[in-house]
């Protein structure tokens, strides 16, 4: 990363740890689609911020995040995805009710539009 992305994203998580980040909160976040450079610091603020990653696929976001230098545990990953989607959701929201913050990531694009985990965002609304 460039000295100015650096800076950019220091100011980023400056002014995003002055907002209120509740726990037992599921955030839905955008990934880029094709050019990493699209995903907006607040993105990768939350990314950093969550207790837990729900994803299709655990690779591929792993290695997203890894992009960027934020590095979760082995049990900080929840995959879910077509064939798995009622049980991982229950999952999920058994980790929201323990007060766990938890980041609902698709492969690209905004998650629960057209990508497995539709459910899961109807459920805890």
């Amino acid at each position: 990363m460039s000295a100015s992305f650096d800076a950019a994203r220091a100011a980023a998580h400056a002014a995003a740890a002055a907002q209120d980040y509740p726990e037992g909160c599921l955030y839905v976040v955008a990934t880029p689609i094709g050019n990493l450079a699209d995903i907006s610091l607040r993105a990768l603020h939350v990314l950093q911020l969550v207790d837990t990653v729900a994803c299709e696929d655990t690779r591929h976001s792993q290695a997203l995040l890894r992009a960027f230098g934020i590095d979760h545990p082995a049990g900080a990953w929840l995959a879910v995805h077509q064939h798995n989607e009622s049980a991982s959701s229950e999952a999920v929201i058994a980790r929201l009710k323990l007060g766990q913050r938890v980041a609902f990531v698709s492969d690209a694009g905004t998650p629960a539009i057209s990508d497995p985990g539709a459910r899961l965002v109807a459920r805890h609304q």
